[in-house]
């Protein structure tokens, strides 16, 4: 009986503990910009070459939010409202969670 609640508490922490395991780099600061009436979380994601991630808030999946917009347009618009660079477009990929990443260029 012991034995059980020992693995039961260890595999408890071996849990908690996952979640805590973020790179470093994610821990950067996120910049919240406001484009085409929709909040977006900027975060740059690494240094050489530059690339920023742009997560919108789903506003608690309000069905009364803002009209419906192309979320790839409004990324751009927030990467570069957030950082003042250029995106380069043919770098820019979504993830399966709706995350856009793309590098820019800074000139």
């Amino acid at each position: 009986m012991l034995l059980r609640g020992t693995t039961v508490a260890l595999a408890i922490l071996l849990g908690l503990s996952a979640f805590d395991a973020t790179p470093v780099a994610a821990k950067e600061e996120t910049k919240s910009v406001f484009v085409m009436s929709r909040t977006w979380a900027v975060t740059q994601i690494a240094e050489t070459p530059a690339v920023y991630r742009a997560t919108r808030d789903n506003n608690n999946l309000n069905p009364f939010g803002p009209p419906p917009r192309l979320r790839t347009i409004q990324a751009i618009a927030a990467i570069q409202q957030a950082t003042g660079c250029k995106v380069i477009v043919p770098s820019m990929y979504q993830n399966i969670s709706g995350q856009f990443f793309s590098q820019v260029s800074c000139n």
